[in-house]
């Protein structure tokens, strides 16, 4: 058996961790073949297991379904469609609207005044007059050639929220489409029939055309879609890219979860009993026209980074606590000194957090010729200032939801049918407001990352750790402990510090210079999803670090702190010789991106900001 070092060989809590290692080890000797299991070696209950990293904690506050009346949708409600395959319903008042706008549309195409979308061309065509015999081929040729993506499927989740967010707007009565289009969308939403959508061809300008359109294509009983997906706990990304892949690693090299069947759209919608849609006119820029595929990913960044910043506080508390920092600096009046509200909320969590803990009473306590016991008067940067970058990234979520939440309650197409009967061409599709605000929270994901890699990166060196063992290892220099981990850990951020670079301010014009300035926002927010599920990643290593050396210390973690540390036991073992890290990182990342180590946190020590 490999010794414990002369540096821990006093610490109690140490040597109870390493105990009985080689005991848990008979049984965790291949983790990733064999089920998930405790540090007693025993198979974890199901709810302990591996959760898919988007798996909500409390599941159970998910809606029955969601009722589409032409009022704005919530995130949350975006998410319980998109995620987790709520169902929706669409209302009969706004069914009713829908018919009355549907009306006007109906006069102009009889007018022998051409209107655009109705009567002409599209785009840099806009200016030819279509006749009547014509225009149900205009409509198909414009679906068609829109339907014009490449690359690998866009996840199932960013599909579905996409849909839902067309037909929030299609149930405005603002589009003039018809009450049927909205309910084959709303059907095959309840179906769970996913058109495949490809990760190239929106530039944001007039909306996501590309994606839209094939999402209208499979409407028509064209294209592919996907069937049988879990829209729940089992989402796959799709993606063959990025820094882990996303939402969950089970894609296929077209990008579409083995669990799920790819089939052409008119049998799925044949089995469904769905009638395919015919589109009458103007109904192919209703569809087509929108932010709704940059908005659906904003959704679902927004709700994952809010968990993520409670979770990066109780990470942030996790490091404080065991490199025997101070909580001095987070107390409320010197907070309160610089009154951003993202930093007081952070500072309260750690100060919650931190509450009792007989680690930090270490800068209180005096020797016996009355000088403080601990001599460092101030902590690094990554500790000392937690609150204030925390506080930062929350201030710009804050921002982002604002508009999210305007964006929520925008009707856009072009044209549109106004309240009081017109029929105007505008310029609401461009996607700037959504673009600008997913690149501000990619700025934020990766610089919150880069300081939880700095805290993780100080338990691993013997001059800052505060007398932890090199990389907290069993027997440096034998063992190489989390050495790699933080490698991971640097990688990942290298990678978010790359991510950050604005997609927003790359306009390429397009459409024969008639969409001569575009928002890239569909850009913007594909890597923003890379950067979110990064940053999941490196938190997951921070708090699996700051759990290993909490147990290198004699003395007891906070109530908060040590609610986080037995959860992580409960499916990782604790210090000992070097094993098989991969899967306990990957366990971990469940942990923090299902929610489970802030609920952990909370359920000691009261609910956390």
């Amino acid at each position: 058996m490999s010794r414990i070092p002369d540096s821990i060989a006093g610490s109690g809590r140490a040597t109870e961790a390493l105990a009985g290692f080689y005991e848990r080890m008979s049984t965790l000797h291949d983790a990733a073949t064999t089920p998930a299991t405790g540090a007693a070696g025993t198979e974890l209950p199901q709810d302990q297991q591996r959760q898919d990293p988007h798996q909500d904690a409390q599941n159970s506050d998910l809606p029955g379904h969601v009722v589409l009346d032409g009022t704005p949708l919530t995130v949350e409600q975006v998410v319980a469609v998109a995620r987790h395959g709520v169902s929706v319903e669409i209302h009969e008042t706004a069914l009713a609207r829908m018919e009355r706008t549907r009306a006007v549309i109906e006069d102009l195409a009889h007018d022998t005044v051409p209107h655009y979308g109705v009567s002409t061309g599209f785009g840099a065509l806009a200016r030819r007059h279509i006749p009547t015999e014509m225009r149900a081929q205009l409509q198909l040729s414009l679906v068609r050639s829109h339907a014009a993506g490449s690359g690998a499927h866009v996840e199932t989740e960013v599909v579905r929220a996409l849909q839902l967010l067309r037909l929030a707007t299609l149930v405005t009565g603002h589009t003039g489409a018809r009450p049927v289009t909205a309910q084959t969308y709303a059907a095959m939403l309840n179906a769970g029939i996913t058109p495949v959508v490809h990760e190239y061809g929106s530039l944001g300008c007039s909306g996501d055309l590309a994606p839209l359109a094939h999402v209208a294509l499979a409407a028509m009983g064209e294209g592919q879609v996907r069937v049988g997906a879990s829209t729940g706990s089992g989402v796959s990304t799709g993606s063959t890219s990025g820094v882990g892949s996303g939402v969950s690693t089970g894609s296929t090299s077209e990008g579409s979860s083995t669990s799920e069947s790819v089939v052409d759209a008119a049998q799925a919608l044949a089995d469904a009993g769905i009638e395919p849609l015919v589109l009458a006119e103007k109904e192919g820029l209703a569809l087509i026209n929108g932010t709704d595929g940059m908005l659906g990913m904003l959704c679902l960044a927004i709700h994952d980074l809010r968990r993520l910043l409670t979770t990066a506080d109780v990470a942030a508390a996790l490091s404080v606590e065991a490199l025997l920092g101070s909580d001095a600096p987070f107390a409320e009046d010197l907070v309160g000194m610089r009154p951003h509200p993202g930093q007081a909320a952070s500072a309260a969590n750690l100060r919650r957090l931190l509450a009792g803990s007989p680690l930090m009473a270490s800068h209180r306590e005096l020797d016996d010729a009355g000088n403080p016991a601990c001599t460092r008067v101030q902590d690094a940067y990554s500790l000392r200032c937690a609150p204030q970058v925390h506080g930062a990234v929350r201030d710009t979520l804050d921002h982002a939801a604002t508009v999210a939440g305007r964006e929520l309650a925008s009707a856009i197409d072009n044209p549109v049918v106004t309240t009081d009967g017109r029929v105007e061409s505008n310029g609401n599709f461009h996607g700037a407001p959504v673009a600008y605000v997913l690149d501000f929270l990619a700025i934020a994901a990766a610089d919150l990352a880069s300081m939880s890699e700095r805290r993780t990166d100080r338990f691993l060196d013997v001059a800052r750790s505060e007398g932890l063992p090199a990389f907290l290892a069993a027997d440096p220099g034998v063992d190489s402990g989390h050495m790699i981990a933080q490698y991971t850990a640097a990688g990942i951020v290298s990678e978010l510090k790359r991510l950050a670079a604005p997609a927003s301010v790359d306009s390429i014009p397009s459409s024969a210079m008639q969409e001569d300035h575009v928002s890239m926002g569909w850009s913007g927010a594909r890597k923003l999803r890379r950067s979110v599920d990064g940053l999941g990643r490196v938190l997951a290593i921070e708090v699996l670090t700051a759990t290993r050396a909490l147990d290198l210390r004699e003395e007891a973690p906070a109530a908060g702190t040590g609610a986080v540390h037995d959860a992580v036991r409960a499916v990782v073992p604790g210090p000992g010789p070097d094993r098989y890290l991969a899967p306990e990182i990957e366990h971990v990342v469940g942990l923090v991106t299902g929610g489970q180590v802030a609920a952990a946190a909370a359920d000691a020590v009261g609910q956390l900001h």
